[in-house]
C-alpha cells in the first residue's frame, strides 16, 4: 500500500501525452525516389519529416516555397544601382548650386551644358536598365 502511495506522490519526468503515437510504419525507397522525397520535403519548409509524411498521406495542404536566387541577385544589383543613382542625384544638385553661386553666367552655362550632355547619357542608361528589368521579369519571374 505504501509503495502505491509513493508512486502517486512522485511527479518527476515528462507528462504523458493524451493521445500518444505508438503505431509505426516503415517504407524503403531507392536512391532516385529518396532524392525526390527529400526535394519535396525541402520545398515544403517543414522541420520534421514525420509531419511532412502525415500531411502527404492525409492530403493536408503542404506549402512549398521556391526561391529564385537569380532574381534575388538581380534585385540586390538593382538596389545597389539605385543607391548609387541617388548619390549621383545629390551630387548633381550640389554641383548646380555651386556653379550658380561661384561662377559667372557664361562659365556656369558652359559647365551646365557639359553636365546636361552627361545627364542625357545617364537617362539612356536608365532606360536600358528599365528595359532589362521588364525583360527579366517576363522571362524569369512568371507569376503562377
Amino acid at each position: 500500500m505504501e509503495e502505491k502511495d509513493r508512486k502517486k506522490i512522485s511527479k518527476t519526468g515528462r507528462k504523458p501525452k493524451n493521445d500518444p503515437a505508438v503505431n509505426r510504419y516503415s517504407i524503403n525507397l531507392n536512391a532516385e525516389d529518396n532524392a525526390k522525397f527529400l526535394a519535396l520535403f525541402d520545398q515544403s519548409g517543414m522541420k520534421v519529416i514525420a509531419h511532412f509524411i502525415t500531411a502527404c498521406i492525409f492530403q493536408k495542404t503542404v506549402k512549398t516555397v521556391k526561391i529564385n536566387m537569380d532574381a534575388v541577385e538581380y534585385h540586390e544589383g538593382l538596389t545597389r544601382f539605385f543607391s548609387q543613382f541617388r548619390g549621383i542625384a545629390t551630387n548633381y544638385n550640389q554641383i548646380v548650386k555651386l556653379l550658380n553661386s561661384n561662377f559667372s553666367d557664361k562659365k556656369s552655362s558652359a559647365y551646365l551644358y557639359k553636365l546636361e550632355k552627361q545627364t542625357g547619357e545617364m537617362k539612356e542608361l536608365l532606360l536600358k536598365v528599365v528595359n532589362l528589368t521588364t525583360e527579366f521579369e517576363k522571362k524569369y519571374l512568371k507569376k503562377e
